[in-house]
């Protein structure tokens, strides 16, 4: 278990300390009447997922020695039109060529869709991974 602590700072900000030290800021969009100045919420959703479906291809890696540095992904939050959350996480995975043979592909893919994260969404939340081989 891992307990989080959030602190209310004011002006639609959140503090939270994590039990080993770190700190990380939250601010809602402009839109919102925020200051855009920290990741919001949704985003931090949206984050959450895409580094684990890098950690868990990463991880996975690892274990078949292959080098997936340069790995990176991106991710694109939408947010619904009629309901207040998010609607579609489309993200986009890019692997070097060399590091990946053509055989171990489908099982790479396979452990992106394993994420934690990407298994804990909402089935409402549309969440496609496009893997690009560069």
């Amino acid at each position: 278990m891992v307990q989080i602590v959030v602190r209310y700072e004011g002006n639609k900000k959140c503090q939270l300390t994590h039990p080993e030290g770190m700190t990380l800021t939250t601010d809602v969009p402009k839109d919102l009447g925020g200051e855009a100045t920290a990741f919001s919420p949704t985003d931090l959703i949206a984050s959450g997922l895409v580094t684990c479906i890098l950690t868990t291809i990463a991880l996975w890696g690892e274990r078949h020695q292959l080098d997936l540095t340069g790995m990176s992904a991106t991710v694109e939050k939408e947010m619904s039109t009629t309901t207040n959350r998010i609607g579609r996480l489309a993200v986009t995975v890019s692997i070097p060529t060399a590091a990946v043979s053509e055989e171990l592909r489908p099982r790479l893919e396979a452990m992106g869709h394993r994420c934690p994260v990407h298994a804990s969404l909402h089935p409402e939340i549309e969440a496609p991974i496009l893997y690009r081989y560069v």
